[in-house]
């Protein structure tokens, strides 16, 4: 049974988070022999944004590369886009990934990581597949009771839309790529197509409720206990909403501010009671994070579930966990280690075999 721990309200567990990071760093101290994949690259439109646009040192691998650094492990960035890349990841001993969008964080990724018998860090391909495809990750957040907003699905043709602002959404991706905030019909049919793409993929059409953003970061800790961070208020200050060029933030302008959200006690408890239930619900591991809106009224809605949060050093899970005291050092060793102890993946399957690449590693079948 999964403990969840909220140092905010209990000093036992305050406690129990800070001896389970000096655990972990005693652990560490054990396996200087470890090889990390950190797995990134230009896959998914996303991750092609982050890479052509935003400073270097806002991004996540390069925070990752630095906290591995100075753990003391070994690793190197592994680029999926590189030919050479599947015969290049049985070299190691576990995959770090930070890739997001289709490929990274859809459980593409995990199954290939699955068949090959690779421990990775967070979710396997079940919770990643439903977290990333927003369209049915509110069907299953309905089916636990967490109140989302109302939303229908557009598959081409005409929608039926009251006139009120709503969220247009394509069903995958994150950073408010293709996202569009329509307050008008004469802008719908454009949003509707953007957010469709080329595939022609179906889109999500979400009321659109005004609110504090408030996201709540998940992290598994040894002894099957998840410690929730304190919930942040995300705040917007030189857009309609949180989208992609403030997320971005090519130009470094700082254009939101993330702090502790200042919630009434009812609205916290919702959202702290709704993150374990997606949690446990979707059947996460590792690590997630969950945005919702909360009503000047303190109604709760939750929007998306994010399998693999952004871990650049800014990033609202890093505030998350140093809230907590924990450093971005003790986040990684906490990934790596669930990803090592999670039973293996271990099927009859043949033994990859690659011919020709650096790397070759035997496997049990």
């Amino acid at each position: 049974m999964t403990v969840f721990l909220n140092p905010e309200t209990d000093k036992a567990d305050e406690a129990t988070v800070k001896a389970a990071a000096a655990g972990l760093r005693d652990w560490q101290q054990s396996r200087q022999d470890l090889n990390v994949a950190l797995v990134y690259g230009p896959v998914s439109e996303e991750d092609r944004l982050y890479i052509d646009k935003s400073p270097v040192d806002q991004l996540s691998v390069t925070a990752l590369s630095r906290t591995l650094g100075e753990i003391g492990l070994r690793f190197e960035v592994l680029n999926p886009v590189d030919r050479t890349f599947v015969p290049r990841l049985t070299a190691f001993d576990v995959a770090l990934s930070n890739l997001h969008g289709p490929f990274g964080e859809d459980g593409r990724l995990q199954g290939l990581l699955d068949y090959l018998r690779i421990p990775y860090c967070g979710s396997g391909v079940a919770a990643s597949a439903v977290a990333a495809d927003k369209i049915l990750c509110k069907r299953v957040m309905g089916s636990l009771g967490v109140p989302t907003p109302a939303w229908q699905e557009w598959t081409g043709g005409t929608v039926e839309w009251d006139g009120h602002t709503v969220m247009v959404k394509p069903p995958l991706g994150g950073s408010s790529v293709g996202m569009s905030l329509v307050k008008d019909r004469v802008d719908l049919l454009g949003a509707l197509v953007d957010a469709s793409g080329p595939q022609g993929h179906p889109v999500l059409v979400e009321e659109y409720i005004t609110g504090q953003s408030v996201t709540v970061g998940l992290l598994e800790l040894p002894g099957n206990a998840v410690l929730i961070f304190p919930p942040l208020a995300t705040e917007v200050h030189q857009a309609d909403f949180y989208d992609a060029a403030t997320k971005l933030d090519e130009d470094a302008t700082g254009g939101v501010t993330v702090a502790a959200a200042d919630l009434p006690a009812e609205a916290r408890a919702a959202v702290l009671e709704y993150a374990k239930r997606i949690w446990t619900g979707l059947g996460l591991k590792g690590s997630a994070r969950v945005d919702f809106i909360v009503t000047e009224d303190s109604r709760v809605f939750a929007l998306e579930v994010n399998s693999t949060p952004g871990m650049s050093a800014g990033s609202n899970f890093a505030v998350g966990a140093e809230l907590c005291g924990l450093s971005h050092g003790d986040v990684v060793l906490a990934l790596l280690h669930e990803a090592l102890v999670r039973p293996p993946y271990d099927v009859p399957l043949p033994t990859p075999h690659f011919t020709g690449f650096p790397g070759q590693r035997e496997f049990v079948a």
